[in-house]
């Protein structure tokens, strides 16, 4: 005998996982034109989702869609939202409406360029929010590390396509070295978690697979998303392998039996990589290999 209330068409899906966003690897970004997409969204592989009331929405079409994205969150959905920047005509109302809702996990602040601008918009939301800073352009990379210690701030995020119009640069592996190599550095600095790379255009998957790998060889620990089946190929390639966890598993092992005695210069680095993989196998359910 049915039991229902009628309540189920309007239920949010649970999420089959609750990764920390210290170490969640993919921000899924999500146009807040189409809020049909979002419960599909919220149900995903996603370590994270990101409303995006910046670049997906037309000028013309910011307020319904930032009401869309507050309706949704105030009947029980829970997201980040990347918002407009500072400089815009439309930062000031994001942040004002917004602002004590229960659902908004954190910001993503568009183009970001100075400290200033993660404090600001950090104080103005409730002084409690997290403030996820995307650097675009070529100020803001050369900024990378004031804005890594600036108040409020949570973790660094590239924004590829727009650094690379920006600049002129290729998308090259040797061309976008050096801005994610600052970024690393930066959130080092300011005692950041690793910062999340630029998104990968198309619909190839090996070629995901190679940039997410790329990702991950220069000390990033997140990457953007453009769609869903992305993110399960972000997560496989950027989590411990279970060869990693294997390797940890043995070390952290043969380390407790000698009673934790440190015998020479490599065990103190090889202890804490080994205490790293862990960590993140725990947390994303990787099971060593046999």
């Amino acid at each position: 005998m049915s039991t229902s209330t009628g309540n189920e068409a309007t239920a949010k899906p649970a999420r089959t996982r609750n990764i920390p966003a210290e170490i969640a690897r993919s921000w899924l970004l999500v146009p807040a034109t189409k809020p049909e997409t979002f419960d599909d969204a919220a149900a995903s592989r996603a370590d994270a989702i990101v409303l995006d009331i910046e670049d997906a929405v037309d000028p013309m079409n910011k307020a319904s869609a930032r009401a869309g994205v507050i309706e949704w969150m105030n009947n029980g959905g829970k997201a980040w939202v990347r918002i407009n920047d500072v400089y815009s005509d439309f930062w000031a109302d994001d942040v004002a409406e917004l602002r004590n809702n229960p659902g908004l996990l954190g910001v993503m602040l568009a183009k970001t360029e100075n400290a200033e601008q993660v404090k600001e918009t950090f104080h103005r939301l409730d002084g409690k929010t997290r403030v996820l800073a995307l650097v675009e352009s070529a100020v803001g990379i050369e900024e990378a590390n004031n804005i890594a210690k600036a108040e409020g701030a949570f973790r660094l995020a590239f924004g590829s396509g727009d650094f690379r119009r920006d600049t002129g640069m290729s998308a090259d592996r040797e061309a976008m070295a050096y801005p994610r190599a600052k970024l690393v550095v930066a959130s080092r600095v300011g005692n950041l978690p690793g910062p999340i790379d630029g998104p990968t255009v198309g619909t190839n998957h090996p070629v995901l697979r190679e940039q997410s790998a790329i990702t991950v060889s220069m000390g990033m620990t997140g990457k953007l998303a453009l769609a869903i089946d992305q993110t399960t190929i972000i997560n496989e390639v950027i989590s411990p392998t279970p060869t990693d966890v294997a390797w940890a598993t043995d070390f952290m092992e043969d380390f407790n039996a000698r009673g934790g005695v440190i015998r020479d210069g490599s065990d103190l680095p090889r202890l804490g990589r080994a205490e790293k993989i862990m960590k993140l196998a725990i947390a994303y359910g990787v099971q060593p290999a046999v």
